[in-house]
């Protein structure tokens, strides 16, 4: 390890006032002190041969007594839902490490949390037994299902949809009280502005301080082709790009042409198994998502092939239906229509991928509408389908029109 450090928020003028019991009450003077004091990000530079840097994003961690205490698991459980663990290996692929931090790991992460004199070696041994138990520490040691863990759905971007620094679940519980202090009459409507204002200034700061770092350790020239298109800094078209460099100009030349569907060509295309993994590799597809037989590499030192593990259970896949035979097969012919730069072919293809028409592609392919966004997978073929049933003169004229479909795009059950 070359480096370690946990970056926190700026202090500022208001928190003597919010941290005095006397002014706001020991309650909220208390969750002031764990704001300011509590860190967003551990980051470590050069964790090993194989990794240019780990980062760790945490919300505020308001109620690490009681956390530590195994009786209260659910509040570690609750707390865990938003750390994120983001890995980039040697090559500038990035990673998302989230589904490896178990409920022994976060506690262990709480009560490291707890040691404020902790140096981070702590930690950082903590992340590679969370990586070893996967065989992910050593890059040549690559299971067959490694390729599931590469990052898809997060943005670099601060306040947009799929954002990697969501405020929304980092600190309600200071919000929370603020918003009673104001009800009870604590404190008044200028004091609640003025904190209000200064959490957004200072998240702000750390968010842009984050996401610098994260975005120095990346290929340059790859992200250089990315910030060319609309897609904006969507980690999951990073890699969709970086993965196959030979291939990375027509996929950017599609980003451009329909930036609405950057999450989803960050699901659907990048592979799911060892296949096309290998950075560079040009292996033929044959239309199963980049699926392929595990590499004896992937064995132990007798050469035995590991058990396979079951998939981590999640809902955004089967909400999209993306492992369906259906979406496999067209996923598949879309991947090679892309990359042989065959735009017909490549429209058609998303077109029956969600069982829309092929002038409704055509027509977002020519006409590109910001408003429309970047919706996840599931999202994106409900609205398809809005478009699909209307006629040509009946599509959304303005902003306000695209968002009305959008939020009418929502099926009842996802309410």
């Amino acid at each position: 390890m070359t480096g370690h450090e946990s970056i926190c928020v700026d202090a500022y003028p208001i928190d003597a006032e919010l941290q005095d019991d006397g002014a706001t009450g020991p309650e909220l003077a208390h969750l002031a002190r764990s704001y300011r004091d509590s860190p967003r990000a551990l980051i470590f530079r050069n964790p090993s041969s194989d990794w240019r840097l780990f980062v760790v994003t945490l919300p505020l961690a308001s109620r690490l007594s009681l956390m530590a205490n195994p009786v209260f698991g659910q509040l570690t459980r609750a707390w865990g839902l938003n750390v994120r663990f983001i890995g980039i290996d040697r090559d500038g692929l990035v990673h998302d490490f989230r589904a490896l931090l178990s409920d022994r790991t976060l506690a262990l992460l709480v009560e490291m949390l707890a040691q404020r004199e902790s140096d981070g070696a702590q930690t950082l041994d903590l992340l590679f037994a969370a990586l070893a138990r996967e065989m992910l520490t050593v890059l040549e040691r690559r299971r067959a299902d490694w390729a599931r863990h590469l990052a898809r759905e997060h943005r670099l971007e601060p306040a947009v949809a799929g954002t990697l620094f969501d405020h929304a679940g980092r600190y309600p519980d200071f919000l929370a009280k603020l918003r009673a202090a104001l009800r009870d009459g604590i404190i008044d409507v200028a004091f609640y502005g003025r904190a209000l204002r200064s959490i957004d200034l200072r998240e702000a700061a750390a968010d842009a301080r984050i996401a610098a770092l994260i975005e120095s350790a990346l290929d340059p020239v790859t992200v250089a082709k990315l910030q060319r298109t609309p897609a904006g800094k969507h980690l999951g078209c990073y890699n969709w790009l970086r993965i196959a460099p030979a291939r990375a100009g027509p996929r950017a030349y599609l980003l451009g042409r329909l930036p609405a569907f950057a999450t989803f060509f960050a699901e659907a295309l990048l592979p799911i198994d060892s296949g096309e993994y290998a950075l560079g590799a040009d292996a033929e597809d044959d239309g199963s998502n980049g699926a392929a037989e595990p590499d004896d590499r992937c064995g132990d030192e007798h050469g035995a092939r590991p058990r396979p593990r079951a998939p981590a259970f999640d809902l955004r896949p089967l909400a999209a239906r993306s492992l369906s035979a259906h979406s496999l097969h067209w996923a598949g012919l879309l991947r090679r229509a892309i990359d042989a730069g065959q735009d017909r072919a490549t429209i058609e293809a998303i077109a029956q991928r969600f069982a829309v028409g092929d002038n409704v592609i055509r027509r977002i392919w020519r006409e590109q509408p910001a408003a429309l966004g970047q919706p996840p997978t599931w999202h994106l073929a409900q609205i398809l389908r809005r478009l699909h049933a209307l006629p040509d003169r009946d599509w959304p004229g303005s902003n306000l029109a695209w968002q009305s479909l959008i939020a009418h795009a929502v099926p009842a059950e996802a309410l």
